[in-house]
This record gives structure tokens, sequence and C-alpha cells, in this order.
């Protein structure tokens, strides 16, 4: 069976500047509201986490896009938590930056939501009964007179080798219709109270305020994705071990931490012995033999599953890398 030598691939290492076709691999901060929490709340009467909702719609709108390889929120969100970032530090880019670059992406995605409200200042829009007694949005938020709804938002793109802000991407959405309530009538809000509303949900789209964010964020994703190519790409290198076989069914000791995602095809090799520099005594070249393929069909922090299929059975201990 063919051997050949392979250059030692170290778990989880980021090599810069590799293929310019991988996918740059991006994190989104929740959107900074600090400047329009006031307004914010008298459209809602509750502090509602709307930088939260809009990272949500931004989010889905850059996987669908296609141009980055967006990694889970829920890591990111682990990850602030772990390190116990403050709210202040998580708009610097600096300090976003370093976050990035334990979490192994290319870039951080961080924004604030400089407009959040209606384009006529005189009209009351009060929000006091958002999930009150009804949870009907627009029950008790009837203004003087009509008036639209205007978000606007803005995003930086930060490189986190460098902490260097690479592009800027600004939206500004102003709803079609006019209405004596920036939240309609006929969406749902019994979640508000919590200080919660879910902005990917058809009722909250259909709403002018919801109008006006769809259109700020869709301005958003699209500079954003057009601007991918600005970003210095890195590959992300796989070296990992076999953990259980059963079948065609492998087990691997690498997940979503190592860069490891759905999809991915990784050789299967089986190592014949190692060649090690005699003054450190650090492996340098593995003489592998090559075995087969894994294509990944599941996929946690710390493992993935995969089909195999390959000239001989694989086993236990076997290295898989990209």
């Amino acid at each position: 069976m063919r051997r050949y030598l392979a250059l030692v691939l170290f778990l989880g290492t980021i090599v810069p500047g590799a293929s310019a076709q991988q996918k740059p691999r991006i994190a989104v901060m929740n959107f900074d509201y600090a400047t329009v929490k006031s307004d914010s709340q008298a459209i809602f009467g509750t502090d509602v986490d709307i930088g939260k909702g809009i990272t949500d719609l931004l989010v889905e709108k850059l996987v669908n896009g296609g141009a980055f390889s967006v990694i889970e929120r829920k890591a990111l969100d682990t990850l602030v938590t772990e390190q116990n970032i403050s709210n202040s530090d998580r708009f610097d880019a600096n300090s976003a930056a370093k976050l990035g670059h334990l979490l192994g992406v290319d870039v951080m995605i961080i924004g604030s939501i400089t407009q959040f409200g209606r384009d006529d200042k005189s009209t009351n829009i009060g929000g006091s009964a958002v999930g009150g007694i009804t949870g009907r949005f627009g029950v008790g938020g009837v203004g003087k007179r009509q008036a639209k709804a205007v978000v606007g938002i803005t995003a930086r793109i930060v490189n986190t080798s460098t902490g260097e802000i690479l592009s800027v991407a600004t939206g500004k959405g102003e709803s079609k219709r006019s209405g004596t309530t920036l939240l309609g009538a006929g969406g749902n809000s019994s979640d508000a109270g919590g200080g919660v509303v879910d902005m990917k949900s058809s009722n909250f789209a259909n709403t002018i305020l919801g109008e006006a964010i769809g259109q700020a964020v869709d301005s958003v994703a699209a500079q954003l994705q057009e601007n991918a190519g600005k970003v210095p790409a890195s590959v992300v290198k796989v070296d990992g071990l076999v953990a259980d076989v059963n079948g065609d069914t492998l087990v691997l000791n690498v997940g979503s931490k190592a860069g490891v995602k759905v999809g991915d095809k990784l050789s299967v090799v089986r190592t014949g012995r190692e060649v090690r520099d005699p003054s450190t005594g650090k492996v340098i070249r593995r003489i592998e033999e090559a075995l087969g393929e894994v294509v990944i069909t599941e996929v946690d922090e710390q493992s993935s599953v995969g089909k195999y299929t390959g000239t001989a059975p694989a086993k236990v201990g076997d290295r898989v890398h990209n």
C-alpha cells in the first residue's frame, strides 16, 4: 500500500494567509444598544436586549449569504462568560480581537445601534401594554399621529491578529408604512416583559418596526459580504485521532473547537513511525499509510462522527487530518 511522508499537523493550528478559497471564519458580537436604550424602553415598556435580536438576524443573513464561515453563537457566548468580559469591553476592537484569537476566527464583527424609533419625535409611542394583560403589540401604544419606524446600525470588521478595523458597514431602514404605534397590531410579545423579543418571528417582522430593522440588517449584511475579500482568510489544520469504530462509523476526538464542520472530508492514515528532532524531541515528520476518508456527519465541541470509506478497516488510534 502506498506510503508517503506527511508534515506534522498540530490540533487546531491556524495557518495565516493560506488558500484564498477558504472562507474567512468570523464571529459576531451582540450589538451595543446603549445610545438608543431609552428609545427602546419607550417602545417596549421595558429593557429589551435589541442588540442580541439584531445580531441574531445578521448572523442568519451571513450564514445564508455563504461568504463567511460563521461560528456558533453558543461558543462565543460561552467564551465571553468564561473570560468575564464586561459589557463595555465587548464593543472594544482590541477586546474583540483577543476573543476572536481565542476562538480561532479570522475576524470579529462588532456593531452598534445608532437609531431606533420613529421619524417623528413628537409622536407619543407608548409601550406599557407590551407583554401586559393581553400580550399584544400596539395595545395602549397609541400616538397622536402616524409615524414611520427608522432604524440605523453600524458594524465593524476587526482583524483578530492585529486589532485593525478592516472595514465599516452602515445600514439604515425606514418602514414604507406608517402607524400610530411602531409595533403595529397582531404581533404577540408575551416575552417582552422578560427583556426578550424574537425579532426573527414573522409576527415581529410584519410590524413597521420589524420592517425597518429588516432593511437595516439586509444593508449591513450585503456590505459585509461584499468586503469578505478584505479579510485575510486562514486555513484551520485539523489533526486528530479515531476514538471509536463501529462498522463504517468513526468517532473522532476533534470537534468544532478544532475547526471541524459537518460535511468536512478528512483523510484517515495510520502512523508507522515518527521522526523526532534530536535536539528537542519534538515530532517533525510522520511516516504514514493512507487508509481512506471520513465524511463528517455530526459535530460537537470536543468530538465528531463520520462515515468512513477506505481500502482497509480503520482502528482506534488512527490519525485523521485535512
